[in-house]
């Protein structure tokens, strides 16, 4: 069982959503007899495992490594040979109650204002030019479970020219300044928060059901127009297989690991954070057993909402097109992923074990 499992295993909590509750009877019951299991089979020393099965939930800690390393290798195969940059796409948090009362329509609207914001000024002369790629990642937590969202994105260092011929390359620096994007992205996501607030897309409850009026509403989106938006541009990674390997553990990443869980002594859980407002330092914070569950559960997304997202030549509809032609221009051969899962290994000779479609019943 794992540390996190014995915490959720250790408390009952009230006042779930649907979903949650999906979630944290899913964590409890992974890999446990309560899900049932089956037989694998060692064709080398014909050593017989009985395996508990998986819950296969995404916010799962437990069953990430094996969708985690089928997305990397789908993401190989379209790699480019250019240099390619991280950004990242954060909201005041001002916003943050709202969003949690709005989690689907504003998650949306987040990534959409990030993805136009850099395709609209990659397009423009003056910074690039070009047709560009972005892979978007949502997260929703910060390093100490608080409610931070925010948007890992990765662009290659140029762009497809609209006339498909010519690869428009990037200097070692990202092609648009950050105070440019900070910019359009704000009044981007503002334009379409308005839109949302003005097509009754919008809840308010608790502390917030004074914005319910446009008039209120009006005199916060304001507040937020004046405020300077955080966006950043991390270094470039070393190689196109870096991003992906630096991709691959934030895709799949739930918000805490049992590596970060130093203590849990019934009643109360120490885990390990860092600190980005004190130079990254490394730093213990202490929570009783519940207020962990709930900051937990606080990043349970909504029901089939996509968080990993393709624009521009990357996106679903260009990439058999767009995508092969940055490939003949800059002469990159396809990857083809091996799409090989990670197995089991046998705990006598170590040779992988072999699925048996074979349920077993196993007692309560």
């Amino acid at each position: 069982m794992s540390k996190i499992q014995h915490i959720f295993n250790s408390f009952n909590m009230p006042n779930m959503s649907p979903v949650q509750r999906k979630a944290f009877h899913s964590i409890k019951n992974c890999r446990t007899p309560l899900l049932g299991a089956h037989i694998s089979h060692c064709n080398n020393c014909e050593h017989t495992a009985i395996l508990y099965n998986s819950c296969r939930n995404r916010h799962c800690p437990i069953c990430q490594g094996a969708k985690q390393y089928e997305w990397v290798e789908k993401q190989l195969a379209k790699l480019l040979p250019v240099g390619y940059f991280h950004i990242v796409f954060t909201l005041p948090h001002e916003l943050n109650s709202i969003i949690l009362q709005n989690q689907e329509f504003l998650y949306d609207i987040l990534i959409k204002s990030a993805a136009d914001t850099l395709k609209e000024l990659a397009a423009d002369k003056k910074y690039l030019g070009a047709q560009i790629g972005i892979t978007s990642v949502l997260h929703t937590w910060g390093q100490n479970l608080s409610f931070h969202p925010h948007l890992h994105c990765t662009v290659p260092g140029g762009g497809l020219s609209f006339d498909g011929f010519r690869f428009a390359k990037s200097g070692k620096k990202f092609f648009i300044p950050v105070s440019v994007i900070s910019r359009k992205f704000r009044g981007k996501f503002l334009y379409f928060l308005d839109k949302a607030f003005k097509e009754g897309h919008l809840q308010f409850f608790n502390d917030n059901l004074d914005l319910a009026f446009y008039e209120n509403f009006s005199v916060f989106k304001d507040s937020l127009y004046k405020e300077d938006w955080v966006v950043y541009s991390k270094k470039p990674f070393k190689t196109p297989f870096h991003v992906v390997k630096y991709l691959g553990r934030y895709t799949h990443r739930v918000a805490i690991s049992d590596s970060r869980i130093l203590d849990f002594d019934g009643t109360h859980v120490t885990f390990e954070y860092k600190d980005y407002k004190d130079k990254y330092r490394k730093k213990l914070m202490r929570l009783s057993g519940t207020e962990f569950i709930r900051r937990f559960l606080l990043h349970v997304l909504p029901l089939g909402f996509t968080k990993i997202r393709h624009y521009g030549v990357l996106s679903s509809r260009n990439i058999s097109k767009k995508l092969v032609r940055y490939m003949i221009i800059l002469k990159q051969k396809p990857y083809i992923p091996k799409l090989e899962r990670p197995v089991s290994l046998c705990p006598i000779c170590g040779c992988p074990l072999m699925y048996k479609a074979e349920k077993v019943l196993v007692p309560s």
